[in-house]
């Protein structure tokens, strides 16, 4: 019972507007897992990536060279929308920390789980033959929603989809680690384990995330993303509720 506690306790922190290093962490687990899903159910939809921004604006530019103007249009789109949900993220962040909202971050998170819920429970009905045009901005939305609020928790700290700094990163640690001087007279080169653990770990939640979405794209669908945005709005709900419970009445 007290392990139970303790977890809902911290649950019930993750989203709220005191951060500290371990909440920005859980919160980052939650949605690499979450980035995870929703890439891979992307991907095995509509054959594109819609967190990798480095892939998209390199693909834009091999379509321009080659002439293929549809898939200019839809890169183009796809970099634009994740821009626009970054910048989404970035106004409800100030709107709700120029009014001292416990709820500035999980606004954020409220507004992607929406998204999200919607998306899966809809997204399957649409037989429409160009409905990558409507499925990747949704997606690539949601991913700047995400992205860009663990920027803000975290201070530019953690970044949930960038796994190729997360993995160059690992590779460095590993190589300090692996390092030995044959000067006993110079400092040692020590690996920061802490921070290996933590790429490993959000490397490894991605993944994972990303073998759910496409096991169950092919199995039910869209009604994958179902789960994935039910856990967001649990985890956003604590500081939203406290925010309405305090509302001023008029």
């Amino acid at each position: 019972m007290n392990t139970l506690t303790g977890t809902w306790r911290r649950l019930r922190f993750i989203a709220g507007p005191t951060r500290t290093p371990r909440r920005n962490l859980h919160l980052a687990n939650f949605l690499a897992l979450h980035a995870g899903v929703l890439n891979s159910v992307g991907f095995v939809a509509t054959a594109t990536y819609t967190s990798h921004m480095t892939g998209l604006t390199a693909a834009l530019a091999d379509h321009l060279v080659l002439g293929d103007l549809g898939l200019v249009g839809i890169s183009v789109v796809a970099i634009v929308s994740f821009v626009v949900g970054s910048a989404t993220c970035a106004i409800l962040f100030n709107w709700g920390r120029r009014r001292q909202l416990r709820s500035k971050y999980a606004s954020v998170l409220v507004l992607e789980a929406s998204v999200v819920l919607l998306f899966g429970l809809l997204a399957d009905a649409v037989t429409w033959s160009h409905r990558a045009w409507l499925f990747i901005p949704v997606l690539c939305f949601t991913m700047g929603l995400q992205n860009a609020l663990v920027t803000k928790a975290s201070q530019a700290r953690i970044r949930t989809t960038h796994i190729t700094g997360m993995v160059t990163d690992i590779g460095i640690e590993l190589g300090k680690a692996l390092y030995r001087p044959r000067r006993a007279d110079l400092p040692p080169v020590v690996a920061n384990t802490e921070q290996l653990r933590h790429h490993l770990t959000l490397v490894s939640l991605f993944f994972l995330g990303g073998v759910i979405g496409a096991a169950g794209y092919l199995v039910v669908g869209f009604v994958t993303l179902v789960p994935a945005a039910v856990l967001l709005l649990v985890l956003a709900l604590p500081p939203l509720v406290a925010d309405l419970r305090d509302w001023p009445t008029p």
